[in-house]
């Protein structure tokens, strides 16, 4: 069904005493932005068959997301990706399948649309972010929807590029990815802001 508009644009405040840790990564990717990597989408479509097959009809969608989605686009050299499932609260469904396929389980913020974090950084993996969603997420549905402006509008591509590098180059040795991800948050949000104009959702 289609996902309320005011739930889009709600905003979201992020809150890390309701993050329920469960695990660290072993191996934490470095925030340095290359350049675009053509091999990117197909590293997507291994993981995501990787993951079709372990899951199979528990899967609502997979999708990429994230900056590797977008061509042109330099990003860090990681593969993100956003997995629909029929009940992200039942775990037993999943968890166990997505760690014997490699992934480690790292958090869940039940609060935050029910998600789950997964990685996958085992010695000579790609690095990979699995985002896990219950079905009509309205954070899954703004990824797709920055993700398709950036396709759209070359002018927010290339302010999220300049934006990136700004950001990983500001990043002090020691901090983590998600201190990475706020100082980019006020940009994303007006990029988002023109997506939903473009959308008709605002004003």
């Amino acid at each position: 069904m289609p996902i309320p508009v005011e739930q889009l644009l709600a905003p979201y405040e992020y809150k890390p005493e309701l993050v329920e840790r469960i695990a660290s990564r072993k191996v934490q990717p470095p925030i340095t932005i290359i350049n675009p990597n053509p091999e990117w989408p197909q590293r997507f479509e291994e993981v995501k068959t990787r993951i079709q097959e372990v899951l199979g009809p528990f899967i609502e969608t997979i999708t990429h997301t994230g900056s590797t989605s977008v061509p042109g686009l330099p990003a860090k050299d990681i593969i993100d990706i956003d997995l629909t499932v029929k009940d992200a609260t039942d775990e037993a469904s999943y968890v166990k399948p997505l760690e014997e396929a490699g992934f480690r389980f790292l958090l869940r913020e039940p609060r935050w649309h029910e998600h789950r974090f997964f990685v996958e950084d085992w010695p000579n993996a790609y690095h990979v972010n699995l985002h896990v969603w219950g079905p009509d997420s309205p954070e899954a549905a703004r990824h797709l929807i920055f993700r398709d402006w950036l396709l759209k509008s070359s002018a927010d591509r290339d302010l999220y590029a300049k934006v990136k590098y700004e950001a990983a180059e500001q990043t002090m040795a020691g901090e983590t990815v998600m201190d990475y991800t706020l100082r980019k948050d006020k940009v994303i949000q007006e990029i988002l802001r023109r997506a939903f104009r473009d959308l008709g959702y605002i004003e």
